[in-house]
């Protein structure tokens, strides 16, 4: 028989005995299972947090709960990196007093150049719950949209 000929399945059809009521509260309890199924499996979710401790790390998240260390996944984005500057250069001197190998001056400033800070208390971080609420990775840094540099 050609499909668009097929008549529709009725509750009968499929040994189903209730009522329109019956067939919708089994619907309803269907949903209800698959739901709390989904929210017991924990999907993945954004979240806020602020650090409350550097070393080692531990965050506040959205006022509820702490996480420790171990629970968190950093990315090298939010770790500290500096790169120093200071150098001085060496030099041959030929002059017509003979040749003498000197060094200039140091020069730039003796404090290294912080690329990226590490996490600090206050910061106010955005984070990933993985999949079954284990770990959770940091994403970055949060700051206000009104800040001076943003």
């Amino acid at each position: 028989m050609h499909a668009s000929l097929r008549r529709r399945r009725s509750y009968d059809d499929i040994g189903f005995k209730g009522g329109v009521d019956e067939m919708a509260g089994l619907l309803n309890t269907i949903k209800q299972a698959s739901t709390a199924a989904m929210a017991a499996s924990n999907p993945a979710a954004v979240l806020f947090g602020v650090v409350t401790a550097e070393a080692p790390l531990e965050i506040r998240v959205d006022q509820r709960f702490t996480l420790p260390a171990e629970f968190l996944i950093v990315p090298e984005s939010l770790t500290h990196y500096e790169v120093p500057l200071r150098h001085a250069h060496r030099y041959t001197d030929d002059s017509a007093s003979g040749s003498s190998t000197k060094t200039t001056e140091p020069a730039l400033p003796e404090e290294p150049l912080v690329i990226r800070r590490r996490l600090e208390a206050g910061d106010k971080v955005l984070l990933l719950r993985v999949q079954g609420g284990q770990q959770y990775v940091l994403l970055d840094r949060v700051v206000n949209a009104d800040d001076p540099g943003v």
